[in-house]
């Protein structure tokens, strides 16, 4: 059996359309739509089209302060039937964001039960209830006085209002966001009092128009409902002025002494918008990746009593100033919130600067106070002709009631009293209606002393008609109105980023010992510390003018020392050549007896790597010599600029740099080896290069020997060297003959037959060790020094390794 035939006609009619006519047509329409009757709020209310019915039909519905709450499904009903037929969903959504207090500056909705969190949706609305906000009665005040217009619903059977009076200055307050089709808004919420005050500053200045400086004297940034740290720059002032751009916004938080050996981060206040589960569930995600090192926990201790408290526990003895670090780069408690300041102005989408924003709302008010007052002039002139019609028939009592008495019906009387006492109309049928207790002494009165205060408003009115000065006289009243009733205290702390360097650490108030203390930095008192590092690799610091606490070991002594204030980075020099880079205020503090935090949990370090010296302020050039007899001078500014970690000096294998230290033109350099040989030249014989650069040979070395010190000399500097087996010898540099670069240089020490090396050295200006050293020549340490040869690894280091030690601690490097 034969399948099925194919068609032959598909259609008794094809027209052919052009696709861009299609478009045109059918997608514009749809593009218009949605922005101008969905996502982008009107610029003189602030609302989009739903939150505005919400709030009109809360109103109509009598939701006011002070009544009854009802229940949200009601208001939505109300809503979806009479005014936006475009789902339920959307209509609770909105109204629920108008309740939060996270999400508004000044909530236009009171809610009652659960509305949601950052991190939880709200309850269906068959179980809350809400009503309308004190503040939200400013936003609908006047309505009934023609002061905007009505326009008819999607039905024609009823009105509604085209945009609201809004007292409030909603949109630069609560900020608004929304996706349209090709474009979108997101505008930073503000503190009342400082946008009020910006207003006015508007309204006075009108020629020639305040500066974008001038208004952010009054408005230094957003004030978001969460609170939080704005770093501003350049970006804001650009957003204010464009209306485009972006602006950085970090949590409050402070560190606290969990234990003697661990810290907590604890967050106080997150960046506006985000939840501290999404907080939690990325921290989390970091540790498992191993993207975030130096966190044992994370926990919400969240309450209603505390507000927010997020506490980040570290590992024992991690620097939790270097695991925040981590913290704002990679995690959401750094965000960026870009603004796009796009409204409908006479219902076209334009993107608005600050003072374009209060334009339009001062725009909006003096038209609203235009209509109100011609609003109330009208029914005022009404009431004032009302008022001589019934005057004028109480001063005619007898003839009027005569009138009455003899007309047959009420229009032979209506027109007899228009026609004996020149009446209208209006004012005879008021007479007719008037009632005879108005026929007293003192109703007679009453009638004469509303006369005089209705015509003394009229009077008003007409006066503020007649006058724009008037009217923006009655603007900035209102506005003072508004602050004393609804302004708050600014939320959310305003730091520059040049005083903020690159972090925004605040402190709580009653912030632990151990808290990094920045507020007093941003106000300008900028404090400098002195930055060690010790022989066993610890990094600390401790303000000049703190005292020093520091418990130093038996055998940990100062390697380095640098003083910076807290804002400044400090570099170290490991014996693989690469450059560590650290702001100051990243490193711990010495306190309750710390010598700080080691090198290795601040840092990520090869196996065996060590630091060999730490640098403050990019000075004068760096000498770099390795332990092959290599040396390099390296220009100051390519220590400062290269990136942290990477190399500044080319090494063998298995060469290592033995000493770091400054090299300034002029200076002289001793390299010491381990057959005793110490080498006296120029600093000047090595050109100072950049950090890509290879070294070239600075001392030349015997078979099987080593560079085991380095330094910087001048008159005065002693050599101090220790062999193998204990012995010390320290030689005044006066003694060593200056030589030419790349030569053996000098003996200095006779090594005895049990003795093979010289195990330690040391350069550098000091007359103490010298005066203690010189008259002896062994100093000792707390074993005796064998008198037989034992050249086992750990009879060989140790006495040096500790008498090098004693010598350091006797000299100027000390706790």
């Amino acid at each position: 059996m034969a399948g099925p035939t194919a068609p032959t006609t598909i259609a008794r009619e094809i027209h052919e359309i052009d696709v861009a006519d299609e478009m045109r047509d059918s997608f514009m329409p749809y593009a218009l739509s949605v922005t101008t009757a969905r996502a982008i709020p009107d610029v003189r209310d602030g609302l989009k089209p739903v939150q505005r019915r919400i709030l009109y039909v809360m109103d109509d519905l009598g939701l006011r302060p002070g009544t009854p709450f009802r229940k949200s499904a009601g208001v939505v009903g109300e809503v979806m039937g009479k005014y936006h037929p475009h789902g339920d969903g959307a209509i609770y959504e909105a109204m629920v964001r108008m309740g939060q207090n996270f999400a508004m500056s000044v909530p236009l909705v009171e809610p009652k039960g659960n509305f949601g969190s950052l991190d939880d949706p709200p309850a269906a609305y068959r179980y809350t209830e809400a009503r309308l906000s004190p503040a939200a009665m400013t936003m609908v005040t006047g309505i009934d006085e023609n002061t905007v217009d009505l326009v008819p619903n999607f039905d024609g059977e009823r009105t509604e209002p085209a945009c609201l009076p809004a007292l409030l200055p909603n949109l630069l307050v609560n900020g608004a966001s929304g996706i349209a089709v090709g474009m979108a808004t997101n505008m930073a919420p503000h503190n009342l009092s400082e946008i009020c005050s910006v207003l006015r500053l508007v309204l006075r200045q009108r020629r020639p128009k305040p500066t974008i400086a001038e208004l952010m004297a009054h408005v230094p940034g957003p004030d978001f409902p969460a609170g939080g740290v704005v770093i501003v720059d350049d970006g804001l002032a650009e957003a204010y002025e464009t209306g485009r751009g972006t602006v950085r916004i970090r949590a409050k938080a402070h560190i606290e002494p969990l234990t003697a050996r661990r810290d907590g981060i604890v967050v106080t206040e997150l960046p506006y918008m985000v939840g501290p589960e999404r907080v939690q569930a990325k921290i989390r995600e970091l540790v498992a990746s191993g993207r975030l090192e130096g966190v044992a926990a994370v926990n919400d201790l969240s309450d209603r009593n505390h507000g927010l408290r997020l506490l980040i526990e570290t590992k024992p003895g991690v620097n939790a100033h270097a695991v925040l670090e981590s913290l704002w780069s990679l995690t959401p408690i750094e965000d960026t919130f870009g603004i796009n300041n796009v409204a409908l102005v006479d219902g076209v989408p334009r993107q608005l600067g600050l003072l374009a924003l209060c334009e339009h709302y001062i725009a909006h008010r003096l038209d609203v106070i235009v209509r109100r007052t011609q609003y109330r002039l009208d029914r005022a002139t009404e009431r004032e002709h009302i008022l001589a019609g019934l005057l004028v028939a109480l001063d005619n009592i007898d003839a009027v009631i005569a009138i009455i008495r003899g007309a047959e019906n009420v229009a032979a009387a209506r027109a007899e009293l228009m026609t004996r006492l020149d009446l209208t109309e209006i004012q005879a049928n008021h007479i007719l209606d008037m009632q005879l207790r108005r026929l007293t002494a003192l109703e007679t009165q009453r009638l004469r002393d509303e006369l005089a205060d209705v015509r003394e408003a009229i009077d008003g009115y007409r006066k503020i008609l007649a006058s724009d000065a008037r009217r923006r006289t009655i603007v900035e009243r209102e506005l003072d109105e508004l602050v004393e009733q609804f302004a708050v205290p600014r939320r959310t702390q305003i730091s520059h980023r040049d005083e903020m360097a690159s972090s925004a650490l605040a402190v709580g108030e009653g912030s632990a010992e151990g808290t990094l203390d920045l507020e007093r930095d941003i106000n300008g008192d900028e404090r400098t510390s002195l930055v060690t590092l010790s022989t066993s690799g610890l990094l600390g610091r401790r303000h000049e003018e703190d005292p020093l606490n520091a418990k130093p070991g038996r055998h940990d002594v100062l390697l380095a020392t640098a003083t910076a204030s807290d804002f400044d980075v400090v570099h170290l020099v490991t014996d693989r050549g690469r450059v560590l880079r650290t702001e100051v205020r990243s490193v711990p503090e010495m306190l309750r007896g710390s010598r700080g935090a080691p090198v290795r949990e601040m840092f990520s370090l090869a196996r065996g790597e060590q630091p060999v010296a730490l640098f403050g302020h990019a000075g004068a050039p760096i000498a770099l010599v390795t332990r092959t007899g290599v040396a390099k001078r390296l220009d100051a500014g390519s220590l400062a600029s290269v990136r942290s970690g990477n190399t500044v000096i080319s090494l063998g294998d298995g060469d290592r740099v033995v000493a770091a230290f400054d090299a300034p033109d002029g200076s002289e350099l001793a390299l010491v080896s381990t057959t005793g040989h110490v080498l006296r030249f120029g600093a000047d014989a090595l050109t100072v290069r950049g950090h890509g650069a290879a070294g070239v040979a600075g001392i030349k070395l015997r078979a099987d020997s080593t560079v085991v010190a380095a330094g910087s000399v001048s008159f005065g500097a002693v050599v101090v060297l220790v062999t193998d087996e204990g012995a010390v010898k320290v030689t005044e540099i006066s003694d060593i003959p200056s030589r030419g670069r790349g030569t053996a240089g000098s003996p200095t020490v006779k090594l005895a037959g049990f003795e093979t090396q010289v195990a330690y050295g040391w350069v550098g200006l000091n007359r103490q060790v010298a005066a203690i050293v010189a008259p002896h020549d062994d100093i000792g340490s707390p074993d005796p020094v064998p008198q037989r040869p034992d050249l086992s690894p750990t009879r060989r280091n140790g006495p040096a390794k500790h008498i090098a030690e004693r010598i350091l601690a006797l000299g100027e490097y000390r706790f």
